[in-house]
């Protein structure tokens, strides 16, 4: 039998960046085929290629055995081919079915194509197990329901070969678990599943073979039950990584961040945070579990001073921070330091060169140069350190911070931020969009600051993430927060209630 895709000497370049070079990959019929590979190593091209966004400079795509020439999703979706992305595709304000019909409604006779579409995701529902509200609006769904419309557009349309692209990223673990079920169903009724995913315990625990990329190039594929996740890393990088965060126990120290009863509101007047109320600790890490937009963000908004509490108070060191030195600049002097979760938005201008971007918040420092008039030539040589330091590629300060990769826009961020010696420091998703080996760098980053005393409070949709860095860890629902555990009582199944917003006292 054929297998069910084959890659065969795939080419891409985008200027004179080789994204993806003779690449092969062959993907049997009836397989969950995982791929991996560091931040840039091709792996999204690639997919992008298969999937019609992109056309291969050379080289050739069989399905089933047979060549095809795929220009575009359309040509993907006629072949079988179907994706869902890692930002859902859906309309919110519209309902399951109507989603579904958008772009397949069968001819200008709506009601009839609604009824073909409704009779098709009931037996959709019934084969694979994706029961779900058609009648439903999709705005009002979980994410995870979310994710099931998506995957019931691609096999409306005739999907066997199914791509996913970091599909847990937005989940929780309980949805993540359902979502594995999902696929194993799939792939018992004869459908071929493609992963991609920087999540190696998710490869180990759901494929049947897995490919790895490195530097545009395919440099392994392997039966997932032969190989490991530090095997799998190595491939990667090209060197051996430590998957786990090595820390030692430690006693924390005085209170130096104190939330009480905080509430925010959004700019439309929406409750995002309700009565929030922790403590942060020298020489500890504070770890805030929960999916994506369940009151995160706008926490370390309100902490940081860039977003006004509608309620409560904050107190530094003990004492009490006012509503009149409440914002970024002051919190800056006060010794609380922030690297924002949005590093495009918040912690970069993207057209600037990257050594202004690397003084953002600091510009008004002495040693930068004399009054209104910075020392550009310091600037430089000041990040030029840090770039040596934090292995920012290419060590270029003049370049655009636009023109790096997101990773080396994260250490160019965190560098700024930690070289400042910060009392507290909050992080947003430090590792979002970072390569495994810078990932392991920061990690190591944040505990030697924890071993010298700084408080941090660490936001991260990353589970395995928080609970390898935390000492206490946090959970939030719906703004607010559901429970407290020290990192070494709990694991996954406990947060992962905590994080649906089931906690101890509805149990």
């Amino acid at each position: 039998m054929s297998p069910a895709i084959q890659l065969i000497a795939i080419n891409k370049s985008f200027g004179a960046v080789h994204a993806n070079k003779d690449v092969n990959l062959s993907v049997e019929r009836g397989t969950i085929h995982g791929i991996v590979g560091e931040n840039g190593a091709g792996k999204s091209t690639l997919m992008s290629i298969l999937y019609g966004f992109y056309e291969a400079d050379s080289g050739e795509i069989r399905v089933n055995g047979k060549p095809i020439a795929i220009r575009s999703p359309n040509d993907a979706i006629q072949a079988g081919i179907g994706m869902v992305h890692q930002h859902f595709m859906l309309v919110e304000t519209l309902t399951v079915v109507e989603n579904v019909m958008l772009g397949a409604e069968g001819g200008a006779m709506l009601r009839v194509g609604e009824a073909k579409v409704r009779a098709e995701l009931a037996r959709l529902a019934r084969d694979y197990g994706l029961e779900i509200d058609v009648d439903a609006v999709v705005g009002d769904l979980s994410v995870g329901l979310q994710q099931r419309v998506e995957i019931l557009k691609a096999l409306y349309r005739g999907a066997d070969i199914l791509i996913l692209d970091e599909p847990t990223a937005v989940l929780t673990p309980p949805e993540a678990d359902a979502l594995f079920g999902l696929l194993r169903s799939l792939k018992e009724q004869g459908k071929t599943v493609i992963l991609i995913t920087h999540k190696l315990r998710e490869i180990m625990a759901i494929t049947d073979r897995v490919s790895v990329m490195r530097r545009g190039e395919m440099v392994a594929t392997l039966e997932t039950a032969s190989t490991s996740p530090p095997e799998l890393a190595e491939l990667m990088v090209g060197r051996r990584v430590l998957l786990r965060v090595e820390k030692a126990e430690k006693v924390p120290g005085a209170p130096l961040l104190e939330v009480d009863n905080l509430s925010v509101v959004d700019a439309r007047g929406v409750l995002r945070v309700a009565n929030a109320s922790f403590t942060v600790r020298a020489g500890e890490i504070v770890g805030i579990a929960g999916v994506a937009g369940n009151g995160q963000s706008e926490l370390l908004e309100a902490i940081a001073g860039m977003r006004p509490p509608m309620l409560g108070s904050i107190r530094l060191e003990g004492s009490p921070v006012h509503s009149s030195e409440h914002n970024p600049h002051r919190m800056r002097e006060l010794g609380l330091l922030h690297v924002p979760e949005d590093r495009l938005r918040m912690g970069l201008v993207p057209a600037f060169p990257a050594f202004e971007s690397a003084i953002l918040g600091f510009s008004d420092e002495p040693h930068l140069g004399r009054g209104p008039i910075l020392d550009h030539e310091r600037l430089i040589a000041d990040l030029a350190r840090k770039m040596e330091q934090y292995d920012v590629r290419p060590p270029a300060p003049r370049l655009k911070s636009s023109k790096f990769s997101g990773g080396n826009q994260q250490k160019i961020v965190l560098a700024r931020e930690i070289e400042r010696n910060p009392k507290v420091l909050l992080v947003g998703q430090p590792t979002r969009g970072v390569d495994i080996g810078a990932i392991e760098f920061i990690h190591r980053r944040l505990i030697a600051l924890r071993d010298a005393g700084v408080g941090i409070l660490l936001v991260s949709v990353e589970l395995d993430e928080i609970m390898n860095l935390s000492d206490r860890i946090l959970t939030m629902c719906g703004g607010k927060i559901t429970g407290e555990r020290k990192a070494s009582e709990t694991n996954e199944q406990d947060l992962g209630l905590l994080m649906a917003g089931i906690t101890d006292e509805a149990a």
